[in-house]
């Protein structure tokens, strides 16, 4: 019994597949933090996160839902802006605005569509969302909405919220 070139060819490529596979492993879960770090459009934000020390905080079992002002939304701000808030000295100010983009609770668009309820973030304040043209968070327009982490969920917006 003799086996042709191209079946010999498929046998060693599925055992190939088959032990990538058992060599992978499972994935690790990704949180908020390392979501944010992983998509590229959101590095001021893990810059600021960590030198506000929100880290472990953002990385705990949650849930959580953060408007995420993404790397454009932070190139609006007035120049010099980002580094200042980045110094040791403004970490309150820093803290502050970083957790009026956090709400406790995992909130996807499709509770919001229609709507305009409003949310308490994690710094004290009210949020007001409009879902019935888009999605729209104060005067921010969600972008991209639904980005999945194991403990919450992002949605990358188009302006820094700042409170009051």
């Amino acid at each position: 019994m003799s086996l042709s070139a191209s079946k010999i060819f498929a046998t060693l490529a599925g055992a190939l597949a088959l032990g990538f596979v058992a060599i992978q492993g499972p994935a690790k879960a990704a949180d908020i933090v390392d979501t944010a770090a992983s998509a590229g459009s959101f590095n001021t934000l893990v810059t600021a996160v960590k030198a506000a020390g929100l880290v472990d905080t953002l990385k705990s079992p949650g849930p959580f839902t953060v408007f995420a002002p993404t790397d454009e939304a932070f190139k609006k701000l007035p120049k010099g802006t980002v580094e200042s808030l980045l110094k040791p000295e403004n970490k309150a100010k820093l803290v502050k605005i970083l957790t009026y983009h956090v709400v406790r609770g995992k909130i996807p668009s499709s509770e919001v569509v229609g709507k305009r309820p409003s949310v308490k973030t994690v710094e004290g304040q009210k949020l007001h969302i409009d879902g019935r043209h888009g999605v729209k968070v104060n005067r921010a327009h969600v972008v991209k909405a639904d980005v999945e982490a194991d403990n919450g969920v992002i949605h990358a917006i188009d302006k820094v919220l700042i409170p009051r």
